[in-house]
């Protein structure tokens, strides 16, 4: 390639030839370049779908000028005739060459283009232009793709750092202006000074499938060598010298060659985008200020994370689509290897785990190497883990970046555990060794491993890397003399892998011994060696569902398994304690005013089969007592659509008005469904519930309701929610000894290229019968009723002042109070808003309403939303409706409407559905 640089337009102006030899035993027709930088070209490419799906702004909101493109300028074979290509909108991302003559085996052909690459920003991806000027470029150029099973590879560029070229010799002639330097893993040949104004510098690689280029106006990497390998690195870490951290530099690669094989190269970068992209979470995640760990050790792992993972991807020759998990895996194994050669005694939180004030937490006593377990479960107790073998661009963003990666390793460090210490070691050397001389995929991994064996491993590669099947041990008969333990293992899912039991004496270890069940009625005899606990699988070394089944005691005198552990708001599971977490709350609404607490739950942060959820509060306003329970149990499908069944009951007490408390059971029962493809965000709930309300009589609200009443409540909610497009269904049948009514609701939400965003909603519902005589179950046009208590209002009971403002997006929909505001027969509504400018839109409203005994009514309004957090945080104007001008009329502020949400969970859910 002979590129120069235009730092100004942001462009790179290439011309290239590519000799492209067939290495394969097929006679090629075409031939498929790839061409991911163009993938940035427009808000419709499959990368720009896929930042849609996962919730990111950034580029469907970027300037046309901050995307990236290539246009082909020329494209022709030796005789500088024009070879005929294809790049669809549907496959923007690479190009398909039709060759005029059909290329044998062992044949070569030239191919000779001109093109420019637009370069995008890199707030993307963090490759690209920066914002200091400079350049920071991943798959910039047009590469030959991987061939493999009589097809080449066509991935479409998903942001995954994925790229399956094929093997290329470089070589690259870059011109760039003076003022910049450039900084690549290639080997450097020569610089020119081609003219006082620029520089070209030649390169040239062998054997690679990728490399990295940085061009910068300040240099900021710096080298660092061992005699065999230079390292180029950028890292950050102001608080260590350069001595300090060469040596770090030294101990890892030392360790990468000793542990894994010698790298191929010359030179290998290790810069801070690259970690920026696949940090280590849990570090990333503190501030500086109250880190846990020494400066030394965060630069450690940083540097060990980032460099085994560019050290694998330019040394493996597999699919890393394909077989994302063999990276995955020797990534995350290296790393616990490492971490138990240099710092076996580092906990999970550090300096934490010596400070008294944390001592009875489980997380704090955690090793390093013990969080990755918890990583993964935490995806497994969802049932939301994928397995191991699928696609990289099948699974969800959590799975892709942190659990699938830690179960890799670990799965890894399950099987070294139980063949020994020696046979994956091995295989993972051999393995490495052979990408140096041939194009590889996971076959070849797995045939090394068991040829390695003596035991037969069809259970590691069939149950834990291609199925989701969960492992779950527990004991069963057990019993004990002086001298034995005869004991059975139940296997609660049926996948019988090899399980380690653990003697214990006193926590401390007095036996270890594989045992490997085959069905549920084998019976075990062991040398007891005073061990007065046993414990299947102590140190964790199968991926297992749940510990908490794993132990049993071998005293004459149990009271109980697992006592009673209290811990201040959050711990990880202990599964040798029955944890209760407290934590202090503080509720408000206008009736009971603030309400002090104290919440009792058993959630910790793996999700449980059974949770409770205990919050007694103390209303200073009224001086009584108020407060809410829940008791949940959830049943899991592992196999199917329906993946979840959650049975509840959950009672409320507080004040309604004044003088007046209102109590509230409600039972329940939801079915949650999801789609095959789980990254897909469609979801579907059916929910079936009886809600029972007793309410306290009170002279402040006069509507002569039923005071105390029964409504079973029967609701299907089918939503796909994306960047670009909302779109949810919703039916609900409610059944009472005095009324029964059916109602729907469709939402849908659009943001489109011109960041405009539309939003329409429409509602429609009607009285199966309806023997009251209030409008108290009535259908309300601009605020409910809320008879079910679902809904969070401040001053449910008002109808003046500033919380009789408050609006809730339900049933009508209407901002604006208009005559009459109840429907005891039906009523269908439209709300409709579009965008004026960034977070201010107008809004319209536009319905029937229908009451027995009157005529329909028709009625709308109009005004001014400003939408600062959808759903969150919204101010409506009312401007015009059946009132009229409402902004000149009397008293407008008391027509101005609210959406205010202070739940910490539900704004929380805002930022972490990108993950799930």
């Amino acid at each position: 390639m002979e590129v120069a640089v235009n730092p100004e337009l942001k462009t790179l102006n290439i011309k290239q030839d590519i000799t492209y030899y067939n290495t394969s035993n097929d006679t090629l027709n075409s031939i498929v370049l790839n061409d991911w930088n163009n993938a940035f070209s427009d808000q419709n490419t499959p990368l720009a779908l896929r930042f849609s799906d996962e919730f990111y702004k950034g580029f469907h909101l970027a300037k046309p000028e901050e995307r990236g493109s290539t246009t082909i300028l020329e494209m022709a074979d030796d005789q500088f005739m024009a070879l005929e290509w294809q790049r669809t909108n549907q496959n923007p991302d690479f190009i398909v060459i039709r060759l005029k003559n059909k290329l044998p085996p062992n044949s070569k052909i030239n191919v000779h283009l001109t093109y420019i690459s637009k370069i995008p920003s890199d707030k993307f991806t963090h490759y690209g232009y920066t914002q200091s000027g400079g350049m920071s470029l991943r798959n910039w150029f047009l590469s030959p793709a991987r061939f493999e099973n009589h097809d080449f590879i066509k991935y479409h560029n998903y942001n995954l750092d994925d790229i399956a070229n094929a093997i290329t010799d470089y070589e690259l002639e870059i011109k760039i202006p003076n003022q910049f330097t450039i900084t690549t893993d290639l080997n450097s040949v020569s610089k020119d000074a081609s003219s006082a104004a620029f520089s070209t510098y030649h390169f040239s690689g062998s054997n690679r499938t990728d490399f990295s280029l940085f061009i910068e106006k300040q240099n900021t990497f710096n080298s660092y060598s061992n005699g065999d390998l230079e390292v180029l690195s950028n890292l950050k870490n102001k608080k260590l010298d350069e001595i300090q951290k060469a040596i770090i530099i030294n101990r890892v690669i030392t360790f990468a060659t000793d542990f894994i094989g010698k790298y191929p190269h010359k030179k290998i970068m290790v810069s801070q985008a690259d970690y920026d992209r696949n940090p280590f979470y849990g570090l990333n995640q503190l501030p500086s200020f109250i880190s846990p760990f020494t400066d030394e050790f965060i630069f450690e792992i940083t540097f060990l994370k980032t460099y085994l993972n560019n050290y694998l991807q330019y040394s493996l020759r597999l699919d890393p689509r394909k077989d994302n998990w063999v990276y995955d895996g020797i990534q995350i194994y290296s790393m616990m290897k490492y971490m138990e050669e240099h710092h076996m005694e580092q906990k999970m939180l550090g300096r934490l785990s010596t400070m008294k004030l944390f001592k009875s937490y489980n997380i704090t006593n955690l090793t390093f190497n013990e969080q990755y377990s918890y990583y993964y479960m935490l995806m497994a107790r969802k049932n939301l883990d994928q397995p191991l073998g699928d696609p990289k661009n099948t699974l969800i963003k959590f799975n892709e970046q942190i659990a699938g990666k830690y179960r890799a390793g670990l799965s890894l460090s399950f099987l070294d555990d139980y063949l020994n210490h020696n046979v994956v070691h091995q295989s993972v050397q051999e393995f490495y060794s052979l990408n140096k001389s041939k194009q590889t995929d996971r076959s070849d991994f797995e045939k090394i491993i068991t040829q390695n064996s003596s035991k037969n491993l069809d259970w590691f590669f069939e149950t834990v890397i291609d199925s989701r099947d969960i492992i779950d041990y527990k004991f069963s008969n057990v019993s004990r003399t002086k001298d034995s333990i005869q004991f059975s293992i139940k296997n609660k899912t049926d996948n019988f892998v090899p399980v380690p039991v653990y003697g214990l004496k006193k926590n401390n270890i007095v036996f270890k011994q594989w045992i490997e069940p085959k069905n549920n009625d084998s019976v075990y005899v062991f040398e007891r060696k005073n061990a007065d606990k046993i414990v299947l699988n102590y140190n964790n070394e199968v991926p297992e569902y749940n510990q908490r089944n794993n132990w049993k005691s071998l005293k004459s005198l149990v009271i109980t398994n697992r006592p009673i552990k209290f811990n201040f708001a959050k711990d990880l599971e202990d599964p040798f304690y029955n944890q209760i977490l407290y934590v202090p709350t503080l509720a408000y609404n206008y009736y009971d005013g603030f309400a002090p607490g104290i919440r009792f739950h058993n959630k910790t942060i793996l999700d449980k089969p059974f949770t409770f959820d205990i919050n007694p509060a103390y209303s200073l306003k009224t001086g009584t007592i108020s407060g809410s329970s829940a008791f949940s149990l959830n049943q899991y499908y592992r196999d199917s659509k329906l993946y979840n069944i959650r049975y509840t009951i959950s009672q409320n007490y507080f004040h309604y008005a004044p003088d007046a408390t209102y109590f509230r059971l409600n039972p329940m029962v939801q079915f949650r469904i999801r789609e095959a493809d789980f990254r897909d965000n469609r979801k579907q709930f059916i929910i079936a519930r009886q809600v029972i309300v007793n309410r306290e009589a009170t002279e402040y609200v006069t509507d002569n309701s039923t005071p105390n009443y029964s409504v079973f409540n029967l609701r299907y909610l089918n939503t796909k929610t994306e960047l670009i497009n909302h779109f949810s269904f919703m039916t609900d049948a409610q059944f009472s000894g005095d009324f029964g009514k059916l109602s729907g609701e469709i939402e849908y939400r659009r943001l489109f290229e011109n960041n405009r965003k539309l939003n329409l909603r429409l509602y429609a519902g009607s009285f199966l019968y309806n023997t009251t005589n209030s409008d108290y179950f009535s259908f309300g046009l601009d605020r409910p009723t809320d008879y079910l208590f679902d809904y969070n209002f401040y001053g449910r009971s008002e109808s003046k002042g500033f919380f009789s403002q408050q609006y809730i997006i339900a049933e009508g929909g209407f901002k604006s109070i208009i005559e009459p505001r109840y429907a005891n027969e039906w009523m269908a509504t439209l709300n409709a808003s579009y965008s004026i400018w960034n977070w201010i839109e107008a809004y319209g409203d536009l319905g029937f309403t229908k009451s027995k005994h009157q005529k329909e009514h028709f009625v709308y309004d109009s005004g001014i939303r400003l939408n600062l957090l959808p759903d969150y945080f919204e101010i409506y104007f009312p401007v015009y409706s059946n009132n009229g001008w409402e902004i000149s009329q009397t008293k407008y502020n008391e027509k101005i409407r609210f959406v205010i949400t202070l739940s910490p969970k539900t704004l929380v859910s805002l930022f972490t559905r990108k993950w799930f």
